[in-house]
Parts: C-alpha cells; sequence; structure tokens
C-alpha cells in the first residue's frame, strides 16, 4: 500500500472514530433533551461509524490478535502518558489555559494505570496466569452471575454453560 493511501487510511480512522464519539455524546444530549428520533439517529449513526472505523483498521493491519492487540494498547498509553500528555501540558501551561493543562495533566495518570493494566494482562496471559490465582478466590460468571470459589474458574459454567473465560477474577475468600 502506498505512503499516500496510508495517511489517508489513518486520517479516515481518526474522523470515523471522532465521529463515533461526538455522535454518541450528541445522541445522549438529543435523549435527555426528549428527542428520541435525533437520539437514535444519532446512535445508529455512532454504530456504523464504528464499522467504517474498523474496516479502516483492518485495511491499516493494525488489528492482530489478543497478544499483539495488547502490546498495541501498550505502546499507544505510553506513548500518551509519557509523550503526548506531558508536551501538550507544557503547552497549556505557556499559554495559560489552566483548566486544559490540569486536564492534561490528570488525564495522563489514567493513561500510565491503563498502560500498567494491560501490561500485566499480557504478561498473566503469556505465563498462563490470567485464570489462575495462587489464592482462592470468587469467580463471577459474566454471563449469569454464578460464583465459583477456587483458584480457577470452572472448564464450563454449571448454570448457563459458558466457557470458564466469561469469568471473572473477584475478592478473596473471606475478604470482601
Amino acid at each position: 500500500m502506498g505512503e499516500k493511501t496510508v495517511k489517508n487510511l489513518l486520517a479516515a480512522f481518526a474522523g470515523e472514530s471522532q465521529a463515533r464519539n461526538k455522535y454518541t455524546f450528541f445522541a445522549a444530549v438529543a435523549r435527555k433533551e426528549g428527542w428520541l428520533e435525533i437520539a437514535e439517529f444519532f446512535e445508529e449513526a455512532a454504530k456504523n461509524e464504528k464499522e467504517h472505523a474498523e474496516v479502516i483498521l483492518k485495511l491499516l493491519k493494525g488489528i492482530g490478535d489478543t497478544r499483539a492487540n495488547l502490546q498495541a494498547a501498550i505502546d499507544g498509553e505510553s506513548f500518551e502518558y509519557k509523550d503526548m500528555y506531558p508536551a501538550f501540558l507544557k503547552d497549556a501551561l505557556e499559554e495559560g489555559a489552566t483548566e486544559a493543562a490540569k486536564f492534561f495533566e490528570t488525564v495522563a495518570t489514567v493513561e500510565k494505570r491503563h498502560a500498567e493494566k494491560f501490561a500485566k494482562l499480557l504478561a498473566a496471559l503469556e505465563n498462563g496466569k490470567l485464570l489462575v490465582r495462587d489464592d482462592i478466590i470468587a469467580w463471577q460468571c459474566r454471563e449469569c452471575g454464578f460464583v465459583h470459589e477456587g483458584t480457577e474458574p470452572p472448564e464450563k459454567c454449571p448454570l448457563c454453560g459458558h466457557d470458564r473465560t466469561f469469568y471473572r477474577p473477584g475478592h478473596r475468600v473471606g475478604q470482601k
């Protein structure tokens, strides 16, 4: 794929992604104001924009397997908290934009936490510990709510039959 096409696809991805978020926010306003027909169309358009963005990202080979996607997320979040937001913070402070500066400073801490969580998930996936714990914990099925206590979830949920990957790790048994 040529350089111009890649550049155009990246711009299209950014535009579709931004439109999706804007339309979602606009839908909430319309819904709050009682304009359900308008809210529903904003929601429909947002869903369409999401699909467009997914097609573009696939064309750019930007969606891999879960390991590759976790690494891409780590890289993106790390760039944001280490480079992008500190540079934006500096610019905002120089221009006296204190509200924006506070946002850049604060959101960088969230992006750092995202990077750390993605890194933990990747490490757990790679070392086979994503669905295994040393202590007995409560595992809750995301589908039906069934709770299993153990060091790992059952192969299948005894209530709804979903696979073990539907379980969410919870607190250690005996703690809240």
